[in-house]
């Protein structure tokens, strides 16, 4: 039943504008007047007549024959805010007393070429009006107030300003009106713009919007609020999805203008900011309506007259709109004064009456059409509702308020300034003429506040709050403007905005707030990556880095975790990364640490059985001393591997290097003081007074101290320069931090292990000599494979060690460690354990001499 209601209501509503034959109802002047002592002059937008058919006038040129008329209901608050100021002036015995305010009020046309003929027809106060004439002996107006575009206010002010006479306009300031040289006695009274841009931008960052469309009159208007707003929203990285300029009278627009419009519901921008006047938007507002464009939020600085387009639809395109309108504070008595207008009180009004009769079911006196019949008792416009009539105060209707204000004190003070220069005759009238309010006007426009409102500060507006209204017109017709929030550019910061969401209704389309981005936000763990040759707002969304985490929406770059910290999975956060190193427990340090106890227990097992052999050739042709040092040195360095496992710390990390260098300089030393002994041993028999020294003197035996020696200074020097201390790998393995130990010096590193080197090269060399000898007992061919062996173990080392990190890293020196000792161990010792235990008839001198004996023999028969 409510939905039926409303339709019925929007097709009367549709028939009485459009379609009455009442001839009472399209019977209408241009002006009507308002009797008393000085007059105030308006001109208001209050109806208008259009063509259905273009259907020419049979005698008037430029005419039509067909003209309906529209009337401009929502305008008529202009009419009620003048007869309100106008009453409350003369109730006031304090302001103007013994004199009386009036008014004439004109009707200013939607067209601009008309705009001037009732501003002549007042001006000459003829019926067929005459440049240069006037048929009034008396003027009694003493201002013009005008609006409610600026195109009214600037064609009308061209004109009075030839006459000299006071204006004050009630429209949206306008910067061109401001200009001195053209219009110097003409007055503002609606604030400036200067935050608006700032309060629409405040509204786009509250819901992140950063894609928006703007609808700007192409004029020195919309150029001025483009550099606003564009200035605002770059400093919020909100970027324009499009810009349409638009001619700025309605009756202009073109088929172009039509077509290029109908790309609007095509763009991604979900947001669209409408900026302009009343007149200047209505036929812009009228074809988007036409268009039912609901899927867009639209954000104005004018209310939209949404009873003045009804159809049969039941949702409309401006539904969930957002306007922004100045401050101003509610007015309690005009609301009061609201209920008691009627045709009866203002008989002059003819308005009135077509109001009465097409809300109220009141019909036409068959006499006179300001005569009304039938009506409903205790009507009145307070009834109506909201969309058809707001008895709010709106912008224009403060405006106009505040207007016949300032003419009133300043006409207050030019005649007391009057009664004290020149006297007058009891009931004689006081004359003057309307230049002469000019210095009162200007001066209490400047300087003075109305009623706690202040106008202006010179001729520059001061800033002003901003009421957030939401447009509600679902189902169609609705129409209603409710406050939702507020803007104050002079509150503290952080509090200039306010908005209260949950009484926000949304156009048709929208179940939540509506985005408007050009591309979607990239959420966390990501990190926004410009599009070539497109807005800052357009771009795509990579993946953070390795190590790298963005915990917010739409970030433009990642941020680098710290060193002891990872980042998680989703790249959205840094955890803390837990300390690791090679420990006895993992499997890796576990089969290690394994491998060098059992080889060290081998190399022990291997000394015990030497021991009990001692005496046995094998183990005494080779330096049975020797080869227990070897033995013990073997031991130590399968021992000393264990100092890389285990977490490390200042003495282990120094223990290892040492270590290493002093076992593995004894080990190598030994081998060459064997391969020395071979060379020795064999060449015994020869009478020659060197080797007889060396056998005597026991020189091989000198070596291992020696070389041992030379590696100590280098450990020392290794030590005192740059020792090896704890260092963290935070970028081996992810998500630990490798505690391990750092080298110090790499030159004093590769110096101990080229001097190892070396000696494992002059053990080969030694070895190699002495392969041709008799091969019974002789270890110089095994010998010479260790070194080959231990030779590739160390090269191999290096590029391997170098390719590796962390755990890893550590494990390889272990193992290169146990590499070249069990190549010591197996190829030294492996063939003489063997005869020992499983070929003891070659272990004695028989078997030797037995066999250089043959080898002898052999000979001379080959010779």
């Amino acid at each position: 039943m409510f939905w039926v209601f409303f339709l019925v209501l929007l097709y009367i509503l549709n028939f009485g504008y459009n379609f009455t034959d009442n001839e009472c109802f399209v019977r209408i002047t241009d002006f009507f007047h308002h009797e008393g002592d000085v007059k105030i002059t308006a001109f208001f937008p209050l109806h208008l007549f259009y063509t259905g058919s273009n259907i020419p006038h049979h005698f008037l040129p430029y005419h039509f024959g067909d003209l309906r008329i529209q009337y401009k209901f929502k305008h008529y608050e202009f009419v009620l805010a003048l007869v309100f100021a106008i009453e409350e002036i003369n109730k006031n015995p304090y302001l103007l007393p013994n004199t009386t305010l009036g008014f004439d009020l004109y009707n200013v046309p939607f067209t601009e070429r008309n705009i001037l003929y009732n501003a002549i027809l007042w001006l000459t106060n003829m019926s067929v009006p005459l440049a240069n004439f006037n048929c009034e002996q008396k003027r009694k107006s003493v201002a013009a107030l005008t609006g409610s575009s600026w195109a009214t206010s600037a064609y009308i002010g061209t004109l009075l300003q030839l006459y000299k006479i006071p204006q004050l306009t009630f429209g949206p300031f306008d910067s061109t009106l401001s200009d001195e040289g053209r219009f110097n006695f003409l007055y503002q009274m609606s604030p400036k713009d200067t935050a608006l841009s700032l309060a629409i931008v405040s509204l786009m960052v509250h819901f992140s919007w950063s894609w928006v469309g703007l609808i700007l009159p192409d004029d020195h208007r919309g150029t001025q609020i483009l550099s606003d707003l564009r200035e605002d929203m770059e400093k919020n990285s909100i970027c324009i999805g499009f810009l349409k300029m638009i001619p700025g009278m309605w009756n202009s627009f073109s088929n172009e203008l039509w077509r290029n419009l109908e790309n609007i519901q095509e763009s991604s921008a979900n947001v669209i900011v409408m900026y302009g006047d009343t007149v200047s938007l209505q036929g812009l507002m009228r074809h988007i309506g036409q268009l039912l464009v609901t899927w867009k939020v639209w954000i104005l600085n004018s209310p939209w007259d949404a009873d003045h387009y009804s159809d049969y639809f039941m949702v409309e395109s401006f539904h969930g709109s957002f306007i922004f309108l100045h401050h101003h504070k509610e007015m309690v008595e005009y609301r009061n004064f609201i209920q008691t207008v009627n045709p009866y009180k203002y008989p002059e009004d003819n308005y009135l009456p077509k109001f009465w009769y097409l809300f109220f079911k009141c019909s036409f006196s068959e006499s006179d059409c300001q005569l009304l019949e039938n009506c409903q008792p205790n009507a009145s416009l307070d009834l109506l509702p909201r969309h058809l009539f707001d008895p709010a105060m709106s912008n224009e209707g403060y405006n106009i308020y505040n207007a016949v204000y300032a003419v009133a004190y300043s006409l207050h003070e030019m005649i007391l300034q009057q009664m004290h220069t020149q006297p007058y005759a009891n009931g004689e009238k006081m004359t003057f003429f309307p230049w002469q309010l000019l210095p009162f006007l200007k001066n209490y426009v400047t300087k003075t506040h109305v009623r706690g409102h202040t106008i202006m500060d010179g001729r520059r507006n001061i800033d002003s709050e901003y009421d957030i209204h939401n447009f509600w017109n679902f189902p169609k017709g609705l129409g209603l403007k409710v406050k939702v929030g507020s803007f104050s550019a002079n509150a503290p910061q952080g509090q200039q905005f306010s908005l209260s969401e949950p009484m926000i209704q949304w156009p048709t389309r929208f179940i939540k707030i509506p985005q408007s981005v050009c591309s979607e936000s990239c959420r966390p763990g990501f990190r926004k990556a410009a599009q070539e040759g497109k807005a800052v707002c357009c771009f795509d969304c990579i993946p953070c880095a390795d190590n790298e985490i963005s915990n917010d929406t739409d970030m433009d770059q990642c941020a680098k975790c710290p060193e002891s910290h990872y980042a998680n999975s989703e790249k959205n956060y840094c955890l803390q990364k837990s300390v690791s190193f090679l420990a006895y427990g993992d499997p890796l340090g576990m089969a290690l640490t394994i491998t060098a106890l059992c080889f060290s227990v081998i190399t022990t097992v291997v000394l015990v059985l030497f021991v009990r052999h001692r005496n046995t050739p094998i183990v005494k042709a080779n330096n049975r001393a020797l080869s227990y040092t070897l033995l013990l040195t073997l031991i130590s360095c399968f021992l000393s591997s264990l100092l890389f496992i285990g977490q490390p710390n200042t003495a282990t990390c120094i223990l290892q290097q040492i270590a290493f260098g002093i076992l593995f300089t004894v080990a190598l030393s030994t081998v060459l003081a064997k391969a020395i002994t071979v060379v020795i041993a064999f060449r015994v028999t020869v009478p020659a007074g060197i080797v007889r020294w060396l056998v005597v003197s026991r020189a091989p035996n000198f070596i291992i101290p020696i070389c041992t020696l030379i590696q100590l200074v280098l450990c020392g020097i290794w030590l005192v320069t740059s020792p090896p201390f704890i260092d963290q790998d935070t970028h081996a393995e992810h998500g630990h931090i490798i505690i391990m130990c750092n080298k110090g010096s790499a030159v004093a590193f590769h110096c101990v292990l080229g001097y190892l080197c070396s000696l494992a090269l002059g053990s080969y060399t030694m070895a190699f000599l002495s392969r041709k000898l008799p091969d019974t007992f002789n270890e110089a061919k095994f010998l010479s494979f260790s070194m080959q062996v231990f030779f590739c173990v160390w090269v191999t080392f290096l590029p391997v060690y170098h390719s590796t990190k962390g755990k890893v890293m550590v494990a390889m020196e272990v193992f290169s460690v146990l590499a070249s000792s069990v190549a010591l161990l197996c190829l030294i010792f492996a063939p003489k354990c063997y005869i020992i235990l499983l070929r003891p008839d070659k272990n004695s001198c028989l078997d030797i001499r037995h066999k250089t004996h043959s080898r002898k023999r052999s000979h001379l028969n080959f010779s």
